[in-house]
């Protein structure tokens, strides 16, 4: 396979060279996967060279760690400016949660937790730093929502650290199915109305058991 040819340097402000690049890694990584992504496609793709590249990220986990920065990060902060400002019934905070991960799958951020989980034997760095910056985090979220919905009365007495799991599975399974089986095979899936099935699952799992 041809090296893709570099496209022209393009005139920029140079502040927006980061976020360009990142954008390119992103971009690449979901294509290709992080083991077979160069630092010198990113620098092609993003238009410039491999230098003007070094300048800002030392190695490609760096780069990595600035695309889960920079894409899945922001989705955290969301949720927890929504969780903090809510003063409405715990089941409807769910809906927004989800709807933004819905969002999530199907854009190319989704395959950032292919990538993790596919490449961690071979690069356990990256697999540790997004543990530690998006699975933590994630499992946190999810645990003070359960946590008020039980408080309210609105949530049945739950086990969380087992239920965790349960609500993520679905999710997990959907990003992996659409960058990985999904291009190639006949059978589909919608991952929106999936996740919403699973919210309304979901819903009916939790409800306090009736008086």
């Amino acid at each position: 396979m041809s090296d893709p040819e570099p496209r022209p340097v393009r005139a920029r402000r140079k502040e927006a060279r980061p976020q360009e690049i990142v954008r390119a890694a992103l971009h690449l990584f979901a294509q290709r996967g992080f083991a077979a992504t160069r630092l010198d496609d990113v620098a092609a793709e993003a238009g410039i060279s491999k230098g003007t590249l070094y300048l800002y990220f030392e190695n490609k986990e760096s780069l990595f760690r600035a695309v889960v920065q920079e894409s899945v990060v922001p989705n955290i902060d969301a949720i927890e400016q929504l969780i903090a400002t809510y003063d409405g019934p715990t089941p409807d905070l769910l809906r927004p949660m989800v709807e933004r991960f819905a969002h999530i799958v199907e854009s190319e951020v989704g395959c950032v937790p292919k990538i993790v989980i596919s490449e961690a034997g071979n690069f356990p760095a990256i697999a540790r730093f997004y543990a530690d910056t998006v699975v933590k985090r994630g499992l946190g979220i999810l645990t003070r929502v359960l946590e008020r919905g039980m408080a309210r009365g609105e949530f049945r007495r739950l086990d969380i650290p087992q239920t965790l799991p349960l609500i993520v599975a679905p999710f997990l399974m959907m990003a992996q199915w659409q960058h990985s089986l999904a291009p190639h095979v006949e059978i589909q899936f919608d991952p929106r109305a999936v996740l919403n099935q699973h919210l309304e699952f979901l819903l009916r799992a939790l409800a306090p058991e009736p008086r």
